[in-house]
């Protein structure tokens, strides 16, 4: 089996906030990420599949085929989008870089033609991110 990592970018603004906390919990607990205006950032995606090698092409998968289910399936959808207010999967979950990477998980896992989703990883900053390796 080999894996392959095809990357794709888009903007999104978000904020954190537990509904079932008081104003003051949720500004304790969050910090500046609790403004109800939220903040944006400019997120990098990573998407690892892995497979076998098409003898005939050399290719795991069709390069643009996911390219194109990638901005299908989540740039389409989250780019210059406020994850709380118009994202579905976040209408009731918190849009950490954590619940990010979940949520692009399901909207790709058997998706992807040929091959099976190994990790998404999602940059939230360049210093902050997270891998997610779907359920065990």
């Amino acid at each position: 089996m080999i894996f392959l990592t095809r990357k794709a970018e888009f903007s999104s603004a978000h904020y954190y906030w537990n509904d079932a906390w008081s104003r003051e919990e949720n500004e304790r607990v969050f910090g500046k990420c609790a403004n109800r205006n939220g903040h944006g950032h400019n997120y990098t995606l990573e998407v690892t599949i892995g497979g076998e090698i098409d003898p005939v092409t050399g290719f795991v998968v069709d390069l643009k085929q996911l390219k194109d289910i990638l901005e299908h399936e989540v740039v389409s959808v989250y780019d210059h989008r406020h994850l709380n207010l118009e994202v579905p999967e976040f209408k009731d979950s918190i849009p950490t870089t954590e619940n990010i990477a979940i949520a692009i998980w399901r909207r790709l896992d058997g998706k992807i033609p040929n091959a099976k989703l190994h990790r998404v990883r999602i940059y939230e900053m360049p210093d902050l991110f997270a891998d997610y390796y779907g359920e065990p």
